[in-house]
């Protein structure tokens, strides 16, 4: 336990599963008290009576704002403080369509999770993170940057929260410092909640094609995310942190 994570609290949205649980792992391993929020109520269960007694758990859906501002109202009550709010809570489903016939409730409800939500949890989320001169460190994505076809809605969402992150440390600033991580691929099949779980769908080829050698690891997210809410990050406020094994800096052309 480090000096710097004693008595300290994060919240972790999507902590139930994927990369949200290996930040979560990451936190209480630190010595943080670490809540997580997470739709998947099974996944809540598993992740928070493996991780006990350092991490405990909600099912919430982070689109829903009565249920968010309940969720802080039970940290505020329990904890008395909020240090940290890593929104890490998304969907990314296939589109399977181009976007002249992209339905608008599919739309309406990628941008509901992943943009509305990560607002709505730092919304509710301030008044505890002022009182402690607490940190936010969003989830975005390298799709924030570059697209494959078909993917609009996920990666408008993704995009708002690149610009949300910068607005809100403008906003919220010097008492509060916010910060993004965009992640590439980062695998995530052995770290979902066990009926679902396998493993790692990555073959000698993916690994080679990114400049480091390898995909990606919850652990590296996690890594990261734990210096930004510590206070060797106190310069560091409004950025974008790519995380991707250099693939976003790789030019590629057919050959």
């Amino acid at each position: 336990m480090t000096q710097d994570s004693k008595g300290r609290v994060a919240l972790v949205t999507g902590g139930g599963q994927g990369i949200g649980k290996g930040i979560a792992m990451r936190l209480a391993a630190d010595g943080m008290r670490v809540v997580i929020a997470d739709i998947d109520a099974g996944a809540v269960e598993e992740t928070t009576s493996e991780l006990w007694p350092r991490v405990s758990g909600f099912s919430v859906d982070v689109a829903d704002e009565p249920a968010v501002a309940g969720l802080l109202h039970s940290i505020g009550s329990s904890f008395g403080r909020l240090d940290a709010l890593i929104t890490c809570a998304g969907i990314a489903t296939p589109e399977a369509a181009p976007v002249e016939r992209l339905e608008l409730d599919y739309w309406n409800r990628m941008l509901a999770v992943n943009l509305t939500g990560t607002f709505l949890c730092c919304k509710h989320a301030v008044p505890l993170l002022r009182s402690c001169n607490g940190a936010i460190v969003t989830i975005a994505s390298t799709r924030a940057l570059q697209s494959e076809p078909d993917t609009v809605a996920y990666s408008a969402s993704k995009g708002g929260i690149v610009a949300l992150t910068h607005s809100l440390a403008i906003s919220l600033g010097p008492e509060i410092r916010v910060n993004c991580i965009s992640p590439g691929w980062i695998a995530v099949d052995d770290w979902r909640k066990s009926d679902q779980r396998t493993p790692a769908a990555v073959s000698a080829t993916d690994n080679a094609q990114h400049p480091v050698g390898r995909v990606g690891r919850p652990e590296d997210i996690a890594d990261l995310t734990a210096y930004l809410i510590s206070s060797e990050a106190g310069f560091v406020t409004g950025q974008n942190f790519v995380v991707d094994g250099g693939m976003t800096r790789k030019m590629i052309y057919a050959e």
